[in-house]
């Protein structure tokens, strides 16, 4: 087995998932369709602790700068940042792709 990383959540990425699980559930009164697309955003992020490097990196400026990389699952992107020296995988946000993407990304907090 390689090396590992650990994979942490910003607050906002936290939020994000919540969001997410509510608007399926009680939005659409859909509550085994919100589970079951949680669990399936939740084990793609577990899948980064191994090959966190494996996705794109986001292509628009300042965030390619920055290395946030993107994580599709189904129709929404997971946006993350990985911290070689420390083995650290951020996820930093976690969106539907038919946002506007750059609008929310530029009220993240994601340090230099």
């Amino acid at each position: 087995m390689g090396v590992t990383y650990k994979v942490v959540y910003t607050r906002e990425a936290e939020l994000d998932f919540i969001s997410i699980y509510r608007y399926i559930a009680i939005n659409l009164a859909a509550a085994e369709t919100a589970k079951n697309q949680a669990d399936r955003i939740i084990n793609a992020i577990k899948g980064l602790d191994e090959t966190p490097l494996r996705h794109k990196l986001y292509q628009h400026e300042p965030w390619h700068s920055k290395g946030l990389r993107i994580l599709p699952v189904d129709n929404y992107l997971v946006f993350y940042m990985v911290v070689e020296k420390e083995r650290i995988v951020a996820i930093i946000r976690i969106m539907y792709g038919g946002r506007n993407i750059d609008w929310q990304l530029s009220g993240s907090k994601i340090d230099d």
